[in-house]
């Protein structure tokens, strides 16, 4: 069981990653540090977006409407830290 839980815990790493470099490159692209009419930089864009929008756009629609600022990518890494800690902390269950 405790393989069960490093996986999950392995899990939540990665897509904390993922939301971190997503978020990033947000910021990267809206600098203008990072061009998405480069075809490497687009693809990459464009993959995290798929991937991530999906569970954005559910946050979105608790969160009020805050004019041009999202919140989504914050409550969804607050929630990412929060599984982890409940996973570390009920391990106990697990044995």
């Amino acid at each position: 069981m405790q393989s069960l839980l490093q996986i999950l815990l392995l899990i939540l790493d990665i897509a904390w990653f993922i939301i971190i470099a997503h978020i990033i490159m947000s910021w990267l692209i809206n600098f203008q540090v990072l061009n998405l009419r480069q075809q490497f930089v687009a693809q990459i864009w464009y993959g995290l977006d798929r991937l991530l929008e999906p569970v954005y756009s559910r946050v979105r629609q608790f969160l009020p409407q805050m004019g041009g600022l999202d919140l989504a990518p914050l409550v969804v890494l607050i929630g990412v830290y929060a599984l982890r800690i409940i996973l570390i902390n009920n391990a106990a269950a697990f044995y």
